[in-house]
């Protein structure tokens, strides 16, 4: 994957045309079929793997008549590339000339990925010939293929391409395909003239026809990130942190609207362009990787503000998601306004300039206006919590502890400007935490338990998930000190064990319902799947409070189930008891790469570090968990005050900061 252009295929590398099999642009499958034969049959492919998140690479043996023995005389060599490019290679062992005949199926629909990924392909289209390959049309788009070097034949109805290769003894020969999108602007909905389309999302389930897709520049934006390394003990966490960095380039794409400025998308194939809160979430797990990609997503997403006077004014739009079967779906816009002022005020801390900063606070101010009003406008006697996402409820958990940190961040971050109304969103978060208290918090034998939200007339619901993690994250002040939370000290510890405990922590994770709530289904999306985005805010919340224990077992659960899935973390994952010899089981509707679970895995490994700067006050503090957990850390390249930072953790637990900007100091 590198966005726009994508491409998947079985490990044997043939596309067949079936289920997602293809090569994407924009949106489109530019390319359904791809099969190669060579010597009258299909090579026999031996290993097929990614090279880097934007390669893979495949290698076969070819069988040709005459031959004596196991041993084959020919190999093939296909390195294909998500920018549309693949390269065939054919090396000959052979003592003598071989001539062997090549022939590639090539095939297309030009569907579009939304429809293609709920099982509703289009027919495949008739090919016509193209110079030195093959071109498919339909409603105004045109995918063109062509070879190097040019085909001997070209039979256009089968959309097939032929070779007749001659080898010398320890020679080789390749074939490069090349396959693009072209657009014509007068024949597309939603095409601007030059061809290009406006940003839209991807065509969802059961729609036909053509719609806008995501239609970005080309050429690859740099990377936003800081070049971070990590020699680690545990090596698997070297290589989990470099394919998660891997992964999200591959996951990063330009807006549109601005194309200097970049963010994640969420992930493939259902949210391969901007989702709000996700790319958000990404930013802030990344921060200790620099400012740059928080700043550009922060801009991208305060250009898409709500700027019309009224009830809405100051959110950021954004689509309802599944809550699991207690509770109605959530609004992922309501989470990502909650998120902007907090993400901002971090990443200043981080070393965001002061200029950038000052540029994005009036979006900021007004996300904190909305979410005063939506507390205090309610309707109901619940008034000062935050309802998502209908204006009488429910009230979430996580939604008033993201409300918490955006009212308490953001007062810190006005203050540091001379603002007005920090006072006021000190006092609310206040207000806030005291009713939240009371009122969010089950007594029980065992200790009690935070409820999972408040109905529209205030009754609570208690059952128990992964969600709960969020209340431990608080977010940085001033000084790097952390931010209070929702929670009491007791109460916080509480929730440690239960966070701890075996009806939530899996040992590859925390399920998103416990094990013994009702509707738990270990497949469940919200009702027991491991989400590896909440399982990071967890180990990070527990490093934070001081709960050591409990955060280096489930950063080692992490690791261990990133060793099973190659270091590419899916999204979710089924949420069964981990057993001797078993392995995690991937959800079958989960994203994979997924923005959360890459930037989940780089923050769950730094927040092993303890990392908490303030670059304002020019201070940096390092508090790494005591129990080193995946034992002696280094981490290089990464980024505080826009200068690269190094800081080692011995196997002791002690930190020792290597490299750091001029005039930093190291903070107690």
């Amino acid at each position: 994957m590198a966005l726009p252009g994508l491409a998947v295929s079985p490990p044997s590398g043939q596309l067949t045309g079936h289920g997602l099999d293809g090569c994407y642009r924009d949106g489109l499958r530019i390319l359904s079929r791809c099969e190669v034969r060579a010597a009258g049959g299909e090579p026999l492919v031996v290993q097929g793997r990614l090279a880097a998140a934007d390669r893979a690479r495949f290698i076969g043996t070819v069988r040709k008549a005459g031959e004596r023995g196991p041993d084959p005389d020919i190999r093939m060599e296909r390195l294909r590339s998500a920018d549309g490019t693949e390269q065939l290679t054919f090396h000959s062992s052979a003592t003598r000339h071989v001539r062997i005949p090549v022939e590639i199926r090539l095939g297309t629909d030009l569907a579009e990925l939304g429809a293609v990924a709920v099982g509703l392909p289009g027919p495949e289209l008739r090919a016509a010939v193209h110079g030195s390959g093959l071109r498919w049309s339909a409603s105004g788009a045109h995918a063109v293929v062509s070879a190097v070097p040019a085909p001997q034949d070209v039979l256009a109805s089968a959309g097939l391409l032929r070779w007749d290769l001659d080898l010398a003894p320890g020679g080789h020969r390749t074939i490069e395909l090349r396959v693009r999108l072209d657009l014509d602007a007068g024949d597309v909905p939603g095409a601007h003239p030059s061809g290009r389309r406006r940003s839209g999302a991807t065509r969802a389930a059961g729609r036909r026809g053509r719609a806008p897709v995501p239609r970005l520049r080309g050429d690859r934006p740099p990377r936003p990130w800081s070049p971070a390394r990590l020699e680690c003990d545990d090596h698997r966490a070297d290589a989990l942190l470099a394919g998660s960095l891997d992964d999200l380039y591959g996951l990063l794409v330009r807006d549109p609207a601005e194309p200097l400025d970049t963010y994640v998308a969420g992930g493939f194939p259902w949210r391969c362009g901007l989702a709000p809160a996700e790319a958000l979430w990404t930013a802030r797990m990344l921060l200790p990787l620099g400012t740059r990609l928080a700043a550009s997503t922060l801009r991208a997403l305060a250009r898409t503000q709500q700027a019309t006077p009224g009830a809405e004014f100051g959110r950021i739009p954004g689509t309802l998601r599944d809550a699991g079967p207690h509770a109605p779906p959530s609004c992922t816009g309501i989470e990502a306004t909650l998120l902007f002022p907090a993400v901002l005020a971090e990443a200043r801390r981080w070393g965001l300039p002061d200029q950038e900063t000052e540029r994005l606070l009036p979006a900021a101010e007004r996300c904190l206006r909305w979410m005063r009003i939506a507390s205090e406008t309610t309707g109901t006697r619940r008034g000062g919590y935050v309802p998502d996402p209908a204006p009488d409820g429910p009230y979430r958990c996580e939604t008033q502890a993201h409300a918490h940190r955006a009212a308490l961040l953001g007062a810190d971050l006005l203050a540091d400007f001379g603002l007005p109304d920090a006072t006021v969103l000190r006092e609310w978060a206040a207000d806030l935490r005291a009713r939240f208290r009371t009122d969010f918090w089950l007594e029980d034998r065992a200790g009690g338990r935070p409820a999972a939200w408040l109905t529209a007339d205030g009754r609570p619901l208690p059952h128990l998930g992964s969600s709960a993690a969020h209340l431990l994250d608080t977010g940085l002040l001033g000084g790097g000190t952390l931010a209070p939370g929702l929670l009491d000290a007791a109460r916080t510890d509480q929730l440690a064990r239960l966070l701890h405990g075996p009806a939530l922590d899996t040992g590859w994770g925390l399920r998103g319902l416990g094990a013994k709530e009702s509707g738990y289904n270990p497949f469940g999306h919200r009702s027991g799947a491991v989400r590896v985005h909440e399982t990071a805010v967890a180990v990070a919340g527990l490093a934070a409070s001081g709960h050591d224990k409990a955060a280096g077992a489930l950063a080692r659960g992490v690791l261990d189930a990133a060793d099973s899935f190659g270091h590419r973390l899916p999204e979710m994952y089924a949420g069964e008891q981990r057993t001797a010899g078993g392995a995690p089981v991937p959800h079958p509707a989960a994203c994979r790469p997924a923005a959360v679970a890459a930037a989940g895995a780089v923050q769950t490994l730094i927040a092993l570090a303890g990392l908490r700067p303030d670059v304002p006050a020019g201070t940096v503090s390092v508090r790494p968990l005591g129990t080193a957990p995946l034992g002696a850390m280094q981490f290089t390249g990464l980024s505080v005050a826009a200068q690269p930072f190094a800081v080692r953790i011995s196997r002791l637990g002690m930190g020792m900061v290597e490299a750091a900007a001029d005039g930093l100091q190291l903070g107690s």
